[in-house]
């Protein structure tokens, strides 16, 4: 200690002995010389820097005594002094164990006395806690005086006293804890092992058991023994100096001890032996009704004087000792069970025997209060019933317990006073004030909370009491300061009991799961049984815990449920049924199980509606039956419950329940029922939805464990949603779907908007319900979906019978699947089975929640991630999509527009991952058929889109075959026609992708087995690729010839396209299945359907209108059929070398040919003409291969070519013959006969080689024909050029080109060839004809088309042959030019033969259709003669018969005069509207033809025959001088002068002769100088005679003229003769006399006359002629001498 403290110390030592100096100065001078004396000693200074305390309290010990003498004069103000100083002393510890006992000893003295006890009692409690002086007797005596004074008159020193006594009571047991602290020994926790067994004898008590204890445990025990024998009422052995003792005070004291320091009990054998032997027999003798309640017990010589003054009772139980003994039962059953086993249960069964009805109130209530404490700890439940009720012949101790609970409960309601019954009746009937208690308790209304309670069969229990779940809270127990029964207030029983209810299932459920509640009641405990071993099996015992309870708990809780009117005490009801339910389905009872869901259902059903709807649902009946210790009560209980079961109690309940209701509602149909049974509304009340609640929350908490209770839960479930009025909504949820409640009562209508408020969160808990499943094991979630496939089979029951049938089956099926995807595999099969059973059921609105349930799953399990991914699972891919496949069984259009439209979905969003599926998707996708309407058709299809353009890539090959397939499926379809087109454009996506993966396609088809592709008869072995090729072909073979025309003309141009482009991929056997199974097959259909068509026109109406070339099925027909046979044709073309080499080529080439050679003679314009299309593409192909092929197939090609020459000469007979009736049936168009000659120059160049005149002759036959071929008016106006248009017609363009042809190799070819060159002419000039005459065909009547008007319809049409004709003329022309040296043609006459044909324009002239025929004449006639003459005369001059020769000739040389003479001086007249330069070029023709005569006839006039030179010379006289006939025109006559000039130029040029040209002439032959003067005389005679005439003319209408002066063209006319006649006179003059004939003379005298009479002439042009003219006969006046005739000609 330090020097401060001790300081401090001594001078409070010192102060307090001053003090009692002064105190004690004049009275006790004893005291004050030893205070003096002590005082003197203490302030003496001490040596060393610091005391010990063990110096510190030698120093001051003297100081104690002068205290105690102070005491001892028992003055009150000195002994205070004292006891204050004696106090310091304890505090600073300063007392020694003498001094101790001096304190001691002087408080007791002070305590007989009466002197200072608050001061005696402190003194004595400060000793005692603060230091461990007092021992043994000491410690008795001082404790002896805390109980003394206790029981002092003055309650203020009793009641410190008996604080004092606790403290110290425990002081001596704390000393105990410690001092077994010390001695290093273990402590107990739960419990020891000695003391483990209940069972197990201990060891009785010895005689001397202190001798083993330590001293604090000794004198812990004499108190502990002591104590017990003042309870008893025996006189202590260590307490002694006790003179009295309250049995209260004792038992209390006992209480806290074993309350409090039970490790002492636990830990020494001696006070456990004294616990069990002593303690417990005090009790069980207390507790008999022998035992006298004495309040307070005498000891010694008191005894006598007490129980004299108090009265004694055997027969009424005394509060405050049962009070304070089932206080102490607590402690010993709560702390002291495993040591106390046997003694337990005795007082178990006597707190038991408490609840009986006949027992007072209070006592009820105290026991309630003692098993609430006992059971809400549950290891004390736990080892009731391992202890007793597991035990063989062991009383059931847990059971009776529980039983007894649930008969007090019932009985509560049948010992319910008489007037609280009354009150309620009277209250609810209205019959008195409303302000009854009753009514004021249960009222409910808005804004109204009712008060907690229990109303049952008019018996009104109010809750006076919350307890907290698992914190029991007495009342009763804890009242230690009332000595008289208090009064139990209404209802507190019930709460007690109630809350003892709630608290025995939560125990047992804690119990179950090993989770043990951890509240400080029970701390003590849990560490006493941690250690403790387990004597049966876990499982054993949570059955026995639950067996031994079940029974007794649902008898309470069902007629609690059924009497609560609070949400609050309903809902802990209810928690405790969910609790109780939940711990019998995790032990696997399902009896009890089942008892309480029922229980469950029961209450949330309105009332008699169980008894057709859970009837059949519960596994068995649960009778309310509580096994109670005493039968007679539960008899008289359910005596009581019958006769309260009146019309009035029933009319109350009815009245009562009317307040709570909250919904209306239809009940819903079930199977059990009858099919035309009625049912009237029925009523929810807020119980029933707060029960529905319950079952919400056990489902939902719990379902693991209900196993087959599942189908009363759902049940129950279903039945409440139907009469809240809760349908299924999208997604498994449900929606309320028409307002519950229609009656106008205005009591029901604010719950009534409360509960349609709370709809949606029912909705929502039934959801998250469902949504919990995920949390299932296996096993439950099964039952949980038999459940729900039970109740949705009862709904097709329902709906069977033509009533609605519920949904909510259906729909949860939905909400489990969606939530329990993980594991598919366990509920997808008992799922989808009877989803498929839904959608076949004939109600629409039942198969619709089907089909979108299954199509719901299917969308979302494919979307899940599974452990193997999806992609690589084929099993479980097939298990997921076969119930989707499945659905295409059925009929229902709805259902099969939703399976595709869910398959569209997937094909969308999870396309990428179904690699095993796809087999499954073409058959939904392919399962369509024409009763399916057009959106299933629509939405199938666009899956079918999805897959061909996005999914090719990643189909399996065995897949590609259906792809084929079911493309063809929708191609063929007749819903909607969009669909089949698009359709076939699919199919040659499909195509495109097989070409584009044509290696791949062949190595992964290369080991198949051929067993996914049909058989290909004809072609063995068959490539797989080819097969999959053929299987393409085949598909768009069978849509060429569908019903409908684009479907066919798609299919035909996709398939034609298709091989066309992907054709060669095949191998060349392959080939002949497509030539024998595809293409001619699809012509033989097609030419069949053709020929079947009719006629009649299609009815448009409603729809779109149809060109009139489509209007008919024959006409739609034609198309196909021309699209067909193009296609073949095309395919012919392109693959004619792989076609070629097939064996049997010949037979499909001979085929083709008589198909084209068929469709040609078609009757439709459009088949015809494109089958000639057709021949015209097969044979250019043919060309094409023809020229890249060696020689050495060249017989095979003869044949080739002879059957198409031979196809297209019967075409063309037969088309262009025509008709011998009057009536026309049919005349090839004009685009047929075209493509028909066009197809000739082609096909010629390979028939050429055998081309012969008989060929030629057929030719030109079907040419002359074709041309020849009229065109109807309709048509005419796009086909006929107009008159002055020189455009050809194609068709003559053809002809011309076929004879182009002919002409070109005829030339160039070989001597066969040659001789058909005149045939070829006289073709040729036949078609020139047609320029001035237009052919006939038959004895079809035609009109020209100068005549046709363009509106006249159905009449038939000559075409414009003008320009066809001229270019006939100019080609013939242009061949007489080649091949005029030809010895074939010269002697064929063909120069004849072309002047023939050319004197009919030549003749016609301006007459002429078009004025440019003649004027071509004109230009062939002079190239012609140009050529031909030369070529004539030199045959004349190398001809040895000149005589045949000229004989020969003579036709030719008749041709010519008549041609020259019919063109030159023409019958027409030329047209009235030609211009100058027309008119100037038309005489330009004329001259040239003079110059023609000029320059190739005249001058060798010796090679013709005279007669011609003489005609010749005869038309040049008739040109010479050659007038118009006048006309009335401004422009006057057209006269030909400058023609007129040549003819006389010529005739002049050929009569004079020239000296040099005489010369010229003498040295030539003589035959050609004969030649020269014929040719000379001829023409002068002829210009002679036309000089005379024109003359003789002049004059004579000169004179008749008068003073007229004459037109300018005969004064032209006239000058022009009279200049002549000079020249001719001047020439004549220069050839000898004998060389003129004398007739020239003669006629050039004659016109002399003439001349004279022109002098009369009034003209300046005319006299100058005249004169000149008249100049030259000077010489002529006299006929010159011959002699003369040299000089006459010097001169």
């Amino acid at each position: 200690m330090d020097k401060d403290q001790v300081n401090r110390i001594l001078e409070g030592l010192q102060n307090d002995l001053r003090t009692l100096i002064v105190e004690t100065r004049k009275k006790y001078t004893s005291v004050k010389e030893a205070s003096e004396e002590v005082l003197t000693k203490l302030k003496n200074p001490y040596s060393g820097s610091q005391l010990t305390h063990q110096s510190l309290r030698n120093i001051t010990n003297p100081a104690l005594y002068p205290l105690i003498q102070g005491c001892e004069t028992k003055d009150p103000k000195l002994t205070k002094v004292c006891l204050g100083a004696i106090q310091r002393f304890i505090t600073y510890d300063l007392l020694d164990e003498k001094g101790a006992k001096y304190v001691i000893n002087v408080i007791w003295l002070l305590m007989e006395n009466n002197v200072d006890e608050v001061k005696v009692l402190q003194t004595a409690a400060l000793l005692l806690t603060t230091s461990n002086l007092v021992r043994g007797d000491s410690l008795s005596k001082c404790l002896v005086l805390c109980f003394r004074l206790h029981f002092a008159k003055d309650t203020t020193i009793g009641n410190t006293a008996g604080a004092t006594v606790r403290q110290l009571v425990s002081l001596v047991f704390e000393r105990v804890v410690i001092e077994d602290a010390s001695s290093n020994e273990e402590a107990p926790t739960t419990g020891d092992n000695n003391f483990s067994d209940g069972s197990k004898e201990f060891t009785k008590l010895s005689d001397s058991p202190l001798k083993t204890l330590k001293p604090s445990a000794q004198d812990a025990f004499s108190l502990f023994q002591d104590l017990v024998m003042l309870v008893n009422g025996d006189q202590p052995s260590w307490l002694v100096g006790m003179t009295e003792m309250t049995r209260t005070f004792g038992i209390e004291l006992l209480e806290n001890i074993l309350s409090t320091f039970y490790s002492v009990f636990f830990k020494h054998q001696e006070f456990s032996s004294l616990l069990k032997e002593r303690v417990c027999a005090l009790v069980i003798k207390l507790f008999s009704p022998n035992v006298k309640s004495q309040y307070r017990l005498a000891i010694g010589h008191q005894q006598q004087q007490l129980q004299a003054q108090q009265p004694i009772t055997t027969d009424k139980p005394f509060f405050p000792v049962s009070m304070r003994l089932l206080r102490l039962v607590s402690v010993l059953v709560q702390k002291y069970y495993s040591l106390l086993v046997t003694e337990c249960e005795i007082f178990l069964s006597l707190i038991i025997k408490f609840l009986d009805p006949d027992k007072p109130a209070w006592q009820r209530a105290l026991a309630l209060e003692i098993l609430h404490r006992l059971l809400a700890q549950p290891l004390l439940v736990k080892s009731f019933c391992q202890s007793y009720d597991m035990k063989p012949h062991a009383t059931n101790i847990f059971q009776d317990t529980v039983n007894s609970l649930a008969a007090c409960i019932q009985s509560l309601f049948v010992t319910t006073p008489p007037g609280l019954a009354s009150s309620a009746q009277v209250a609810l009937t209205g019959s008195t004030s409303s302000s009854s208690p009753l009514m004021t308790s249960v009222s409910i209304g808005p804004g109204i909370t009712p008060q907690a309670g229990f109303y049952y069969r008019g018996v009104w229990i109010p809750i006076c009491t919350a307890f907290t779940s698992g914190q029991p809270k007495a009342t009763f127990l804890e009242m230690l300061d009332k000595t008289d029964p208090p009064g139990i207030q209404d209802g507190y029983c019930m709460s007690v009991a109630y809350a003892c209810l709630l608290d025995v299932i939560r125990s047992i459920s804690l119990v179950v799961q090993n989770t043990p509640s951890a509240t400080s009641d029970s701390s003590a405990s849990s560490d006493r049984f941690s250690n403790e071993k387990a004597v049966v099996d876990d499982d054993s015992f949570s059955i026995q815990l639950v067996n031994s309870s079940w029974c007794g708990l649902l008898a309470a809780l069902t007629l609690l449920l059924e009497a609560s009117t609070d949400e609050t005490s309903t809902e802990n009801v209810l928690k405790s049924l969910q609790t109780f339910a939940s711990v019998s389905g995790r032990v696997g009872l399902t009896t009890p199980r089942d008892a309480f869901i029922t229980a469950l259902c029961k209450a949330s059903l309105p009332p008699h509606y169980t008894l057709t709807v859970l009837n059949a649902s519960s596994p068995g009946t649960v009778t309310n039956r509580v096994a109670q210790p005493r039968q007679q009560n539960t008899e008289s209980y359910s005596q009581h419950i019958g006769n309260a079961g009146g019309n009035t109690n029933a009319n109350i309940e009815t009245e009562f329940r009317q307040h709570l209701i909250v919904a209306v509602g239809s009940p819903l149909p079930t199977p059990s029922q009858p099919a035309g049974s009625q049912q009237g509304p029925v009523v929810l009340t807020a119980k029933n939805l707060q029960c529905m609640r319950a079952i919400l929350s056990v489902a939902h908490c719990h379902g693991a464990v209900l196993g087959s209770a599942w189908h009363m839960v759902l049940t129950t479930l279903q039945h409440l949603a139907w009469i809240l009025g809760l349908k299924p909504s999208s997604g498994g949820s449900l929606k309320s779907s028409r307002p519950l409640v229609e009656v106008s009562s205005a009591t029901l209508v604010p719950s009534t908007a409360a509960v349609l408020a709370d709809l949606p969160v029912l909705s929502s808990m039934l959801s998250r319900l469902f949504e919990s499943s995920q949390y299932l094991d296996d096993v439950a979630l099964h039952h949980l979906i038999d459940a729900l496939r039970q109740l949705s089979q009862e709904a097709l029951e329902v709906a069977y019978s033509n009533r609605e049938p519920s949904l909510f089956a259906v729909a949860k099926l939905l909400e489990t699947g969606l939530v329990n995807l993980n594991r598919v595999e366990v509920l997808w099969r008992p799922v989808t089975n009877h989803l498929l059973e839904v959608i076949i059921h004939p109600l629409n609105r039942l198969r619709g929640w089907g089909i979108d349930v299954i199509t719901t799953l299917v969308r979302s399990v494919i979307q899940c991630d599974y452990s193997t991914p999806l992609k690589e699972n084929q099993r479980l891919q097939t298990l997921l999509i076969s119930p989707l496949n499945e659905l295409s069984s059925t009929s229902f259009a709805d259902v099969q527009q939703k399976q595709v439209d869910c398959v569209l979905h997937l094909l969308h969003s999870s396309g990428d991952i179904i690699s095993f599926g796809w087999p499954l998707f073409h058959n939904i996708i392919g399962a369509i058929n024409n009763s399916q309407g057009e959106n299933s058709v629509r939405s199938a299809f666009q899956c079918l889109q999805l897959v061909v353009t996005d999914y090719l890539p990643v189909l399996p090959w065995n897949c590609l075959p259906l792809a084929v397939e079911t493309t063809g499926k929708f191609g063929s379809q007749t819903q909607d026609l969009n669909v089949s087109l698009t359709a076939i454009g699919l199919m040659w996506n499909i195509s495109d992708y097989f070409y584009q993966n044509r290696e791949i396609l062949r190595s992964s088809l290369c080991d198949e087995k051929n067993k996914v592709f049909p058989d290909f008869p004809g072609v063995p072995n068959m490539a797989a690729f080819d097969k999959l090729w053929m299987c393409l072909y085949t598909k768009l073979g069978e849509l060429c010839i569908d019903e409908r025309p684009a479907v066919r003309k798609s299919a035909g141009q996709t398939l034609f396209s298709t091989i066309a482009a992907h054709g060669d991929l095949l191998h060349h056997s392959t080939w002949q299945a497509v030539v024998w199974q595809v293409l001619f097959p699809l012509l033989d259909n097609v030419k069949k359907l053709s020929g079947q068509a009719s006629d009649v026109k299609v009815d448009t109406s409603g729809s779109m209108l149809i060109h009139h070339s489509r209007n008919t099925a024959q006409k739609q027909w034609a198309e196909t059929q021309v699209l067909t046979l193009s296609g073949v044709a095309r395919v012919f073309q392109t693959k004619r070398p792989m076609l070629q080499s097939l064996d049997e080529f010949s037979r499909a080439w001979i085929l083709l040919l008589e198909h084209i050679e068929n469709s040609a003679l078609s009757k439709n314009s459009e088949v015809s003409l494109a089958s000639l299309k057709a021949f015209q593409d097969v044979l250019s192909t043919t060309t094409k291969c023809n020229s890249n092929e060696s020689n050495g197939s060249g017989c095979h090609d003869d044949f080739i070519w002879n059957v198409a020459w031979k196809a297209w000469l019967q075409i063309g007979t037969l088309a262009t013959s025509p008709q011998k009736e009057e009536r026309v049936t049919y005349i090839p168009s004009q685009p047929f006969l075209t493509a028909l000659v066009l197809i000739f120059p082609g096909l010629f160049q390979h028939v050429k080689s055998r081309f012969g005149s008989d060929n030629l002759q057929m030719l030109c036959t079907v040419l002359q024909s074709a041309v020849s071929v009229p065109v109807h008016g309709e048509a005419s106006p796009f086909i006929l050029p107009s008159v002055n248009d020189p455009v050809l017609t194609p068709l003559q363009e053809g002809v011309l080109l076929c004879m182009d042809t002919l002409q070109r190799d005829f030339v160039s070819g070989n001597e066969l060839m040659k001789s058909m060159i005149p045939a070829l002419f006289n073709q040729l000039l036949v078609f020139a004809g047609f320029a001035c005459q237009a052919p006939t065909f038959g004895q079809l009547k035609t009109k020209s088309v100068n005549s046709f008007k363009g509106m006249q319809s159905a009449e038939w049409v000559t075409l414009n042959y003008v320009p066809f004709g001229e270019k006939c003329l100019t080609m013939a022309v242009h061949l007489y030019g080649k091949t005029c040296q030809e010895e074939v043609v010269n002697q064929s006459q063909v120069l004849t033969s072309i002047i023939r044909c050319l004197r009919l324009p030549l003749s016609l002239k301006y007459d002429c259709t078009s004025q440019t025929t003649w004027r071509l004449a004109v230009h062939s006639l002079l190239h012609v003669l140009r050529l031909g003459l030369p070529m004539a005369r030199h045959k004349t001059d190398n001809h040895e018969n000149n005589s045949n020769l000229q004989e020969t000739l003579l036709p030719l040389w008749t041709e010519i005069t008549l041609a020259l003479d019919e063109f030159l001086f023409p019958k027409s007249v030329p047209l009235a509207n030609q211009t100058p330069e027309e008119i100037q070029s038309d005489e330009l023709l004329d001259c040239q033809v003079m110059e023609l005569i000029r320059d190739e006839i005249l001058p060798q006039a010796t090679f013709y025959p005279p007669h011609f030179i003489s005609k010749i010379m005869g038309l040049l006289s008739k040109g010479s001088i050659h007038f118009v006939p006048p006309v009335d025109s401004e422009t006057g006559p057209k006269l030909r002068e400058e023609f007129a000039r040549i003819c006389f130029e010529v005739l002049l040029q050929f009569s004079l002769i020239h000296e040099e040209q005489r010369q010229q002439q003498e040295q030539n032959k003589m035959s050609t100088s004969q030649s020269n003067q014929v040719t000379n005389q001829l023409a002068i005679t002829a210009l002679l005679d036309r000089f005379h005439k024109v003359l003789a003319a002049f004059a004579q209408d000169a004179k008749t003229g008068g003073q007229c002066p004459m037109p300018r063209y005969r004064t032209a006319e006239i000058a022009f003769t009279l200049q002549g006649l000079s020249s001719l006179i001047s020439a004549l003059k220069k050839i000898p006399t004998n060389k003129v004939n004398p007739l020239t003379w003669r006629q050039l005298i004659s016109l002399y006359p003439h001349l004279v009479e022109l002098t009369a002439v009034d003209s300046a042009r005319i006299g100058r002629n005249l004169r000149d003219a008249l100049c030259q006969y000077s010489d002529l006046l006299q006929p010159p001498a011959a002699s003369t005739l040299p000089s006459i000609n010097g001169t």
